[in-house]
């Protein structure tokens, strides 16, 4: 695998990161009752939706550590019913992700992965695995802000990250993650 594949790897993580604490503080301008309210969307609210994207992640993240935690991951579908709740723990769970990406070599890139489905173990590639997940998280955050759309909240842009233009409009949010664009894109 080459080199700038490995980066490629950690930039979606930061970026993963950086949409979650978006979407996040966005929805942190809603009452409990509107983060828990009914909506249309394949979880049927954004608690739902965003707790699923958060008990995954503990569940992925865990595997890629060469952790067993398992399908005990999502045994409480719902471990964050509150923003103030689910924010520190989203952070610190996208924090281990890009510790993860941070540690990857081009071998370890190519390498196996082994997580615990409880009654099978599914061996899968490293690469594929975290783009699994990176497309999951995308998938239902696009669910959760579209959910958000139909609240008195403005959904935030979350598909800016990549545009080198945009890093003044970055640059506060990435200081708030302790990050610079020089540390995710090197150089």
């Amino acid at each position: 695998m080459p080199a700038d594949l490995v980066q490629t790897y950690r930039a979606f993580a930061h970026n993963n990161a950086w949409a979650n604490h978006r979407l996040l503080a966005a929805c942190a301008g809603l009452s409990e009752v509107d983060f828990a309210a009914e909506r249309t969307g394949f979880f049927p609210s954004l608690q739902q939706t965003l707790n699923h994207i958060y008990v995954i992640d503990l569940f992925y993240v865990d595997a890629l550590e060469g952790g067993w935690l398992g399908p005990r991951a999502w045994a409480d579908e719902v471990p964050c019913p509150s923003v103030a709740e689910l924010r520190p723990a989203q952070r610190a769970v996208d924090r281990r992700l890009i510790a993860v990406c941070d540690a990857l070599t081009p071998d370890l890139l190519g390498s196996m992965v082994r997580i615990n489905r409880d009654t099978t173990v599914q061996t899968e590639r490293r690469d594929r695995l975290l783009m699994h997940l990176f497309q999951h998280q995308v998938h239902h955050r696009g669910q959760a802000h579209a959910m958000l759309a139909g609240t008195a909240v403005k959904p935030p842009q979350l598909d800016e990250f990549f545009a080198a233009g945009e890093a003044p409009l970055r640059a506060a949010e990435f200081a708030e993650l302790g990050w610079s664009e020089a540390a995710i894109w090197g150089g």
